[in-house]
């Protein structure tokens, strides 16, 4: 049992990464509608999301999206907040955040941060990268969203530490 454990974490990272990369695509792409791209930028938490999250949702998002709507709203509005350069497997989140010199403190409360908090902390990192029109993976980004694993959130954390840290070590050689 031990041993189908791992392949099951890399399955499940790739039926994300893939999920990310499709949705991703629609939302930067040129079909999509200006309208609800817009309307998804605007999405506020705190108010119930616009018809076009629905129907992005139940026509685009992974069937449990339900379990986790909050998680996946501030995934879509943050992806058209970054529209069009969204998404790019190649740019992990902790290199690009250390490449636009995104403050360590910053870093260190998002990792910390908790649900509502957390959903926050990201959109203002999401902003602080349009800004600088900076494609990110989203894959990591969706997994501080989406991961409720402890193990498995930790991992996540690590590797966007370690890649933060690394970049900026190559910065001050």
């Amino acid at each position: 049992m031990q041993n189908s454990q791992p392949e099951a974490l890399e399955e499940s990272a790739k039926s994300l990464a893939s999920v990310i990369g499709s949705i991703s695509g629609l939302i930067a792409g040129e079909n999509f509608p200006n309208s609800d791209r817009a309307a998804l930028k605007r999405m506020d938490p705190k108010k119930e999301p616009p018809l076009s999250f629905y129907r992005f949702a139940f026509r685009h998002l992974p069937g449990h999206w339900q379990a986790q709507r909050k998680a996946w709203r501030a995934i879509l509005n943050g992806m058209a907040l970054m529209s069009p350069p969204i998404h790019r497997p190649d740019r992990p989140l902790g290199k690009v955040l250390a490449e636009e010199h995104y403050s360590e403190a910053r870093l260190e409360r998002l990792l910390a941060a908790e649900d509502e908090t957390r959903r926050t902390l990201i959109l203002r990192a999401v902003r602080f990268l349009a800004a600088k029109k900076q494609p990110v993976n989203w894959t990591d980004l969706a997994g501080l969203l989406l991961i409720t694993d402890a193990d498995k959130r930790e991992g996540l954390h690590r590797r966007i530490a370690g890649d933060y840290y690394k970049n900026l070590k190559d910065k001050e050689q």
